[in-house]
């Protein structure tokens, strides 16, 4: 179908303004707010104990996130590519479940699992091992939300290489441990980095979820997300727009690392 030049200047004028109106509008507004008393109430913003602190969590929350899922990912993308078995349907549905369950609910299923009075509440009335409301819940919470990244990236690259290199290397003599150390992590190397930023981005990104979860007290079990949420609510709204320039700036990076593994992997695969 040709369009008329009056219909497509039209169209990228609707698209600029839903785009403008949804994202451009709002993070300008909080950008205005915060940079506008200066620069230097910003630092000093970001700069107190309380950011300080909800930062190292959020980072440590990441540090543990992204090995996990990747020890964990990469496996289960080789079985879901390599492999045709009885329930591969079901367990594809399962990986997905966090795309369309709502945060606020998987915080509430891992209560009932993990809570005092929840199926494995005995760890915690029998031996102590808080869990909810504690590190580990954060850990669990951000876990579930992340679990289908790094297994989306590196599943169709898996399927695009094929085996035949793979097959080659075994026909030659190579372990299974070599032949994925020199043939298969080479070749899905940025399918995985990228499932890895993204991983990165939504652990600093989510709330609902570690909301559930989380004790959120200042210094010990807040994370950047959940201090936002705590300064709004207190009135604090000037600290709850520092860091939300805070977290827009780790997303910003996030975004241009992404675009910088696409042009990558675009030309990789020329």
């Amino acid at each position: 179908m040709t369009l008329s030049p009056v219909m497509r200047h039209l169209l990228r004028w609707i698209a600029l303004t839903y785009v403008a109106v949804l994202v451009i509008v709002p993070v300008g507004l909080i950008l205005w707010r915060t940079f506008s008393p200066g620069v230097g109430d910003f630092f000093a913003s970001v700069g107190t104990p309380a950011a300080i602190s909800a930062l190292q969590l959020s980072l440590l929350v990441v540090a543990i996130v992204v090995p996990l899922n990747v020890l964990f990912g990469v496996p289960t993308a080789l079985v879901l590519a390599r492999n045709k078995f009885r329930g591969k349907s079901a367990l594809q549905a399962v990986i997905d479940l966090p795309f369309a369950v709502s945060p606020v609910v998987v915080g509430v299923a891992l209560i009932l699992l993990w809570g005092s009075a929840g199926l494995f509440g005995f760890l915690e009335n029998d031996f102590g091992w808080r869990i909810i409301f504690g590190f580990p819940g954060i850990v669990l919470a951000s876990i579930f939300v992340t679990v289908p990244f790094v297994i989306r990236e590196v599943e169709p690259v898996l399927h695009e290489i094929g085996t035949d290199q793979e097959e080659a290397s075994a026909t030659l003599g190579a372990q299974w441990w070599q032949t994925f150390w020199r043939i298969t992590l080479p070749s899905i190397r940025w399918g995985l980095t990228y499932g890895i930023v993204l991983t990165i981005a939504r652990t600093l990104g989510e709330f609902g979820a570690v909301l559930m979860v989380a004790a959120n007290l200042p210094g010990s079990s807040q994370t950047l997300t959940l201090l936002v949420h705590d300064r709004y609510t207190r009135g604090a709204e000037y600290g709850a727009y520092a860091i939300s320039t805070l977290l827009m700036t780790v997303a910003v990076l996030v975004l241009i690392a992404q675009v910088i593994l696409d042009a990558r992997r675009t030309r990789t695969a020329k």
